[in-house]
């Protein structure tokens, strides 16, 4: 227990730039109009595919005996590839709202 109170107080300003991230990125998000959430969800799932590809190269350099690693690894691939699937599956029903019939 000591050991994470210490990291803690040692990152304390990591901590507290996430936590504004958060706030602001919420009051941004919410101020978008809903006729632009389209074009942001595509780029999003652009940036996020990024972070998929960067997720499997850092999983390769991580030591085979790191089990803990791998398996967070593993999980952030897997999550972030649903994000972005999800994402085009989203957008893809927006955009046909906007199609002739």
């Amino acid at each position: 227990m000591d050991q994470v109170f210490n990291f803690i107080t040692a990152n304390r300003e990591i901590f507290y730039f996430i936590i504004l991230s958060v706030f602001v990125g919420v009051e941004v998000i919410g101020g978008v109009p809903s006729v632009l959430h389209t074009p942001l969800m595509s780029g999003a799932n652009a940036i996020h595919g990024v972070v998929v590809v960067g997720a499997i190269i850092v999983m390769l350099d991580t030591d085979p005996s790191n089990i803990l690693g791998l398996v967070l690894g593993f999980l952030a691939v897997i999550l972030g590839t649903l994000n972005v699937v999800g994402g085009f599956v989203v957008t893809d029903r927006m955009l046909e709202m906007f199609k002739k019939k």
